[in-house]
């Protein structure tokens, strides 16, 4: 159960610096780094095969990091970002 909030407070994490980011707020370098990594490392769960959303979050993971080199279109934010503020409140339900 506790694991369950923690790893929504991550998705909540990844989607408040993607909000950032379509914003135009350019967020700390370390914020960003951080919750792209976070994410990378949850989306890593889809190789023990238990969670099925994982994909999610190794493509909200890549676009962070992707957005780091280029200006990506707003619709690449808002997909990830809608996808991971869902996911983070349904844990927390």
């Amino acid at each position: 159960m506790a694991l369950e909030k923690i790893l929504g407070g991550i998705d909540i994490i990844g989607a408040f610096v993607l909000l950032l980011l379509i914003f135009g707020i350019h967020p700390f370098l370390h914020l960003l780094l951080f919750a792209s990594g976070l994410l990378l490392l949850k989306g890593m769960f889809i190789f023990t095969g238990e969670f099925i959303l994982s994909p999610i979050d190794l493509f909200a993971s890549i676009v962070l990091l992707l957005s780091l080199l280029f200006t990506l279109p707003s619709i690449l934010l808002w997909i990830p970002a809608f996808l991971l503020l869902a996911k983070g409140f349904v844990s927390f339900i």
